[in-house]
């Protein structure tokens, strides 16, 4: 029972922050600030949020390709379909439990091609160290094109001394964690030697990549892509048409922060848009508006090819 309230109050907490956060912040607007908003959205160019979303899924195609490129060296070659509609689930997963999508990719495979699921689970890791580093290499341009402005919004948001303590404390506690598994005779900890022991060597698996050099460059497209996608949808709006590469890549990477640590960035990601935007000079509601277009553009996506990989993957797999 205590289970199941902590993995329901898992899903239900972020998503109520995230609604009390939109409430508290849209309740202060003035009549005139939501008047502007909403013209905003009448008056948006919805060919490059189409464009966008296409530039997204291309980014979705690579990702299954190169997926393929952790698993072959492992003796895996999974059906194109089959991989593809487990990373859109993968996406669609997230949405509701921050992380789950990387465990449902695993068992999509798992289930429809017999991956075990440590291998699986292992070269998605891999995957996921490759796409931190390209994140903070756009962290370390967003930093560098404008230090002072990206730093004081940082702060602001999350207060630096108790993001210090918490990488400390969580530090501490896997290395004890980590050293009573080496130890211990247990079954749960032996258990958890043989699976660590298999995440391993699927995260191994990038130095066996044969293609390492397309490996190197699907990763480099795909996170093009994700900033294609982001750069399309400025055009939705003419007012945002023309803003410049230094605040195109800090937003781009304050709002990938939002989906990579909550669910999809339900309620952050619109406000932490307009937050960055308003460290420019850019008007509150402009940045609202634009937040909430390009991740409903996101959202709506997700949800289309996420249900799509549901119904289709029972039908390409029919005997």
């Amino acid at each position: 029972m205590k289970t199941k309230i902590v993995k329901f109050l898992k899903i239900v907490v972020p998503v109520l922050l995230g609604i009390a956060l939109v409430w508290y912040f849209y309740q202060k607007f003035t009549p005139e600030q939501w008047n502007e908003m909403k013209r905003h959205f009448k008056e948006a160019n919805y060919t490059f949020l189409f464009l966008s979303v296409l530039l997204s899924l291309a980014s979705h195609i690579l990702r299954t390709h190169r997926w393929h490129l952790l698993l072959r060296p492992l003796g895996h070659d999974p059906k194109w379909f089959n991989s593809f509609f487990a990373v859109c689930i993968a996406y669609f997963m997230n949405l509701f439990i921050p992380k789950s999508g990387e465990v449902s990719r695993a068992v999509t495979l798992n289930q429809y091609e017999n991956i075990p699921l440590e291998h699986g689970l292992g070269t998605i890791i891999t995957e996921r160290i490759i796409d931190l580093v390209f994140l903070l290499l756009f962290f370390s341009l967003a930093i560098f094109l404008n230090y002072a402005l990206l730093m004081d919004y940082i702060s602001s948001v999350i207060p630096g001394y108790k993001l210090l303590w918490t990488l400390l404390i969580l530090f501490v506690v896997l290395i004890v964690f980590f050293y009573w598994v080496q130890r211990s005779s247990q079954q749960f900890a032996l258990r958890l030697r043989k699976f660590i022991a298999g995440l391993i060597q699927g995260m191994a698996s990038i130095k066996k990549v044969s293609a390492l050099g397309v490996f190197i460059v699907e990763s480099l497209l795909i996170w093009g892509l994700y900033v294609a996608s982001f750069y399309a949808a400025t055009f939705a709006l003419v007012e945002t048409s023309s803003i410049g590469w230094e605040v195109i890549i800090i937003t781009f990477v304050v709002g990938s922060f939002t989906f990579a640590f909550t669910n999809s960035g339900i309620g952050y990601y619109p406000l932490a848009v307009a937050g960055v935007m308003g460290l420019f000079g850019i008007a509150l509601p402009l940045g609202n508006a634009f937040g909430w277009l390009i991740w409903t553009a996101n959202i709506s996506s997700i949800n289309f090819f996420g249900l799509i990989a549901l119904i289709g993957l029972p039908i390409v797999n029919k005997k």
